[in-house]
């Protein structure tokens, strides 16, 4: 019997080592960061811009694969379900990885258990944008217009969960309506159809209308946020205008499956961290409307905290938005 008991704790304490050293030779290989979003939005762009920090950190290639689907929980749920190796990452958001559960009851993974938090890799402020020719020049014109006229308003959105959909959901639970909501494959056929005249408005990070607004084609009414967006200067913050409640910075960040190990976490943290301190990625960040992260804010205890604050702040508004 002692003999047995020698051969499993040597066994066991072999299979400990030999985890310990492979974590400590990470990355051995290709890995994957998956991005549950379609190509060219800004979950993409950043999911690219990460991919690119740690290929040029970690001495490996870091691939992106979009893996896209009810508004980006099937990415997650891969995610979510591969090894804990630190070979396949998830670079997700707001949605996928904080309030999902209020709008997939049977999503398959939990957002806080089923992953381990690296690091925050952007915030987006959201915007309000309407058509052209909406009969609303500022934000309080439209939100008197939107209390009168609820059953004439559409609203596009890139799917159930997006960033997109949360952002008008709050909007319009703050003011107490409930628009039609017309979901699309992305953001930027919901910005062809406001265009076109088929859809009213929609809630979005700067990024997605940016060049839309410049143009005079479409109208930005708010930033969601208690600060102006440098791209934007002249348009006012919700904060301004009345309604704090409609603020919105959906976060972007990098997650692995739950139970990687720390070494794997830390030499993944440490390089989000450098990458992000590089002036040149804070300039492109910049470029695409995102709030600078500071050092403070980067790392896993910051993002898991984040995750919770979110959470616990807007998971109740949303379940009761999304029930009525």
């Amino acid at each position: 019997m002692a003999r047995r008991l020698a051969t499993a704790i040597i066994a066991m304490l072999a299979v400990v080592v030999t985890g310990s050293a492979r974590a400590q030779d990470y990355p051995a290989r290709t890995a994957t960061v998956i991005v549950p979003f379609a190509a060219g939005g800004p979950a993409d762009i950043t999911g690219r811009i990460v991919a690119d920090i740690f290929s040029r950190y970690l001495g490996q290639k870091f691939v992106v694969e979009n893996v896209v689907g009810a508004g980006g929980t099937t990415g997650a749920l891969r995610a979510a379900k591969a090894p804990a190796d630190g070979y396949t990452i998830l670079s997700g958001h707001l949605g996928t990885n904080a309030l999902a559960p209020a709008f997939y009851p049977n999503l398959g993974y939990d957002p806080q258990k089923d992953f381990d938090p690296i690091g925050l890799s952007a915030e987006y402020p959201e915007l309000l944008v309407v058509r052209k020719d909406f009969p609303a020049n500022n934000f309080k014109e439209f939100v008197a217009y939107a209390k009168a006229n609820p059953d004439k308003l559409n609203v596009g959105h890139a799917g159930l969960g997006s960033v997109s959909y949360i952002g008008c959901l709050l909007l319009h639970a703050a003011i107490g309506i409930k628009p039609t909501m017309i979901p699309f494959t992305g953001t930027a056929p919901v910005l062809n159809a406001m265009l076109g005249g088929q859809v009213d408005y929609e809630c979005d990070p700067v990024l997605g209308t940016l060049s839309q607004v410049q143009a005079g084609n479409v109208k930005a009414l708010a930033v969601a946020a208690r600060k102006r967006s440098p791209l934007l200067p002249d348009v006012p913050t919700s904060h301004e205008q009345g309604l704090p409640e409609f603020d919105i910075a959906p976060f972007y960040a990098v997650f692995v499956p739950s139970g990687t190990p720390q070494a794997v976490i830390d030499k993944l943290a440490g390089a989000l961290s450098k990458g992000l301190n590089e002036e040149a990625v804070q300039k492109r960040l910049a470029e695409l409307g995102a709030d600078n992260i500071e050092p403070g804010r980067r790392g896993p205890k910051a993002l898991a905290d984040l995750v919770k604050s979110e959470a616990a702040r807007l998971l109740p508004i949303l379940r009761a938005a999304a029930e009525k």
